[in-house]
């Protein structure tokens, strides 16, 4: 298995898994800026990371890859027992933080800029810190208090982490947030996501 990754980005989170699952694989770094990587292009036209290749089969966005290696690798317990439930709850989690928390970041990266209007950009990045700040809080409320999104370690634990660290880079301030510290903190302690941190130097 081959990941195509660009550090510190989304694609961290597969990162995650794939140290997690124990198996062997192979990580590429790619860029997904102009210009961007040829290699990462040949196999996602739309030049985004992650890219999981397996055997001849590519896969994209991290919410296919994450189920696709959860159920390739039911020991690796990426969705609790593997139960309806269990899946279901993993996938709550995982569609709140691709569909509206990654989202809701852009801004805050630069993704107004072409606006052109100084005020407009600023404006934009103003309302994208209240949306983050507002999905931080409710995350905190609703996931469980022993710092697990569901109560135990799964793959939208390694999502959520992987945007927190967002935060640090942007100085955005969520030191109030207990739950979502002591998600951390586990994260930071676990031997799997050290390696990774290392391997991309995040």
């Amino acid at each position: 298995m081959k990941l195509y990754f660009s550090p510190g980005s989304c694609s961290m989170a597969t990162h995650i898994l794939l140290e997690w699952i124990g198996k062997p694989y192979e990580i590429e770094k790619v860029s997904i800026h102009a210009p961007k990587s040829p290699s990462l292009l040949k196999v996602n036209p739309l030049g985004a990371v992650p890219v999981v290749e397996d055997n001849g089969f590519v896969l994209t966005q991290n919410a296919g890859i994450m189920n696709y290696l959860a159920a390739l690798h039911p020991e690796a317990k990426l969705a609790g027992d593997g139960s309806p439930k269990a899946i279901a709850e993993v996938n709550h989690w995982l569609g709140l933080l691709n569909s509206d928390l990654h989202v809701a970041f852009k801004p805050m990266f630069g993704s107004t800029a072409y606006l052109g209007d100084e005020k407009a950009i600023a404006k934009s990045k103003e309302i994208a810190q209240k949306q983050v700040r507002r999905l931080l809080e409710r995350i905190n409320a609703d996931m469980n208090t022993n710092g697990w999104l569901t109560g135990y370690r799964s793959m939208a634990d390694a999502y959520l982490f992987v945007i927190l660290t967002w935060c640090d880079v942007l100085k955005f301030d969520y030191g109030d947030l207990v739950n979502l510290q002591k998600l951390v903190s586990a994260m930071r302690a676990d031997a799997g996501v050290q390696a990774v941190l290392r391997s991309e130097k995040a």
